[in-house]
């Protein structure tokens, strides 16, 4: 008879990478912070119950079931509201990012490689917000100003639109992709100015937008909306792709 071989039980490989790692408090940063230590508890999902930890400077694991002999406990300070242990102190370090109830609540670990890949993103959008802001014209400019600053655009030089533009590119990359992309921003800066040279107008209750000329209805606003969103939507219908031909070629 051949003899069957023994499966050898699987060790469990540990994944913890040895490294300096720093906490830092959320929302705050006092001179001196005393994080809880004792008196912990953290279900382990493997065994099915809670576990009591607590951070002792003698012992290689949290769990008190697990600790031999004494046990000094440590006390856990942040300084001007971070931590750095160092890559030696494994036990605390596996306290913090691991067990602690307070993790990700009262603080964070530092993730360096993210924090990089997030700075890289964050540069690579303000240089495609500034690039795209180079190549706009100037209604194009106009028009996603006047979301930011209204009526004031009027009295803007074309240096004053291109300064304040490049600022805005700059200071807040995601708002200015999102309205570089947005075509109703455009639409809505045509209806804003066929209103102020009354090409058409908008009632009183900005319910009704009309021709200028003649007060023949155009379209009703939508109750709870922004009267110039609903004109700009309306510009893409059927009935409104027109009005806005005409308009446009008004303002010329």
């Amino acid at each position: 008879m051949e003899k069957t071989k023994k499966e050898k039980p699987q060790v469990k490989k540990d994944t913890w990478e040895i490294k300096n790692r720093t906490y830092v408090l959320n929302d705050m940063s006092p001179l001196g912070y005393h994080l809880r230590s004792t008196q912990l508890y953290y279900f382990d999902e493997e065994k099915g119950y809670e576990r009591e930890i607590c951070y002792s400077r003698n012992q290689k694991t949290p769990f008190i079931d697990e600790m031999k002999g004494d046990i000094r406990y440590g006390h856990i300070w942040f300084r001007d509201g971070a931590l750095f242990v160092p890559k030696s102190n494994v036990t605390l370090q596996k306290f913090l990012s691991l067990y602690h109830p307070q993790r990700n609540k009262k603080y964070f670990e530092v993730d360096t490689v993210k924090e990089a890949q997030n700075q890289v993103e964050d540069i690579m959008l303000e240089i495609d917000a500034l690039n795209a802001a180079q190549n706009l014209s100037i209604e194009q400019m106009e028009a996603i100003m006047r979301v930011e600053k209204g009526s004031a655009v009027n009295k803007m030089s074309t240096k004053e639109l291109k300064r304040d533009l490049l600022i805005l590119a700059k200071t807040r990359p995601m708002l200015f992709m999102d309205l570089v992309q947005d075509d109703n921003v455009q639409l809505r800066n045509v209806g804003i100015k066929a209103v102020e040279a009354q090409i058409i107008n908008l009632s009183q209750d900005q319910r009704t937008f009309t021709w200028g000329s003649n007060d023949r209805k155009l379209m009703n606003v939508p109750f709870d909306e922004n009267p110039y969103s609903a004109l700009a939507a309306w510009f893409k219908t059927d009935e409104g792709v027109e009005i806005y031909s005409q308009i446009e070629k008004r303002l010329k």
